[in-house]
């Protein structure tokens, strides 16, 4: 059954996507802003162009704390925490017994690179957050789990999301892709990480609730940063070839299967010692028997989510996972698996929409290539 309006949580930031005149609906709990009143096409091309500024506090955010933290923390993912520097960030995935995702997340280890007490900053997806806490708590129970409710998480994306940024929190704008910073606004601290969902630029700042809606309307009132739902991310997402957890990535796929061996360091695959090693190392070795690929159906229909996969023969070989249309791309565009046999771009599939056979190609993940900062 549907939640109600007044049983949604609400972000910090919740009064001012009303004010804005945003489009609500629910999101894994929350009452969250699909789109504002230029719509999601426009959203989409203005972040691609400029900078949006997305609302993601309903994400999860914690600190875990103690002896040899980022070691322990491995036992649970395949990423090498062991090898990561202070102030920077790691992807990786909570994996089951079978190596399936149980969720995926960002990890910046922020203080105790040379051992001992060490403090890591956790980022986890809104619809996890409580069993992923459980998890933590249950499976390193020497280690203390703060979960950080009390503060707000906004994105800035887009190629001005720097220079945007300047104009309220200077010196960040040389700061390395996949690392954490902390800055002072109205003698508040913000951990800003320079990542995001958009394939762009851009940065995710933990803000403190009380400062959250004052630092977003500062940011706002600048002309090159507009407001953007979620309904412009997921397009945006999509169109960079990122997973989506509970579409792209759920317990059925492993992280081999989902395309993000990349996020699995030499030592980790030769090593083990996570949730499910053997299937993925077996799967590392020897190759998965499906594989995530991009898809782009001919014509101008979008195949949606579900939307079976055959060969041009007939053949049931895989499901759309995400699909959709493409605004940068001018067209629909998809994600899904397919058996690894039919996984090479440009092989020629049918796609059934509506009951009716769409011809579509499989093509090279992301369509969009990704600007992450790099470097001067």
């Amino acid at each position: 059954m549907a939640e109600t309006a007044a049983s949604l949580q609400h972000t910090p930031l919740h009064a001012l996507h009303l004010r804005l005149g945003a489009k609500m609906a629910e999101f894994a709990g929350y009452d969250m802003p699909i789109q504002y009143p230029t719509g999601i096409l426009q959203e989409h091309l203005h972040t691609r162009a400029a900078a949006g500024l997305f609302d993601v506090s309903h994400m999860g955010q914690a600190t875990l704390v103690g002896l040899d933290a980022a070691a322990k923390l491995e036992r649970l993912v395949p990423g090498d925490l062991a090898a990561l520097a202070e102030g920077r960030i790691r992807y990786t995935q909570f994996l089951d017994a079978n190596g399936g995702i149980l969720d995926d997340l960002m990890v910046t280890r922020v203080s105790g690179a040379a051992g001992g007490v060490e403090t890591l900053f956790l980022v986890v997806n809104a619809g996890c957050k409580t069993q992923d806490f459980a998890l933590l708590a249950q499976a390193l129970p020497d280690l203390k789990l703060t979960i950080l409710a009390d503060r707000a998480l906004i994105a800035l994306q887009g190629p001005a999301a720097a220079e945007a940024l300047a104009k309220v929190l200077p010196g960040l704008t040389t700061q390395p892709f996949m690392s954490m910073r902390d800055a002072t606004w109205r003698g508040q601290t913000l951990h800003v990480s320079r990542s995001g969902y958009t394939g762009e630029d851009g940065y995710e700042i933990s803000v403190p609730d009380g400062l959250a809606e004052a630092f977003a309307e500062a940011l706002l009132a600048l002309p090159e940063v507009k407001p953007v739902g979620l309904g412009a991310r997921d397009s945006l997402r999509l169109e960079g070839g990122l997973c989506l957890y509970g579409h792209d990535i759920d317990r059925t796929t492993t992280p081999v299967e989902a395309g993000l061996i990349w996020s699995i360091s030499r030592r980790r695959r030769q090593e083990g010692g996570f949730p499910g090693d053997e299937r993925v190392r077996l799967q590392i070795a020897h190759g998965p028997s499906r594989k995530r690929v991009g898809i782009k159906p001919e014509g101008k229909a979008p195949a949606r989510e579900g939307t079976d996969i055959h060969t041009v023969g007939g053949e049931l070989i895989g499901k759309i996972t995400s699909g959709g249309y493409g605004p940068s791309v001018g067209g629909p565009v998809a994600m899904g698996y397919v058996e690894a046999d039919h996984a090479a771009p440009d092989t020629p599939v049918t796609l059934m929409v509506r009951g009716k056979p769409l011809p579509a190609r499989v093509v090279a993940l992301p369509f969009v290539p990704a600007r992450f900062y790099r470097g001067s």
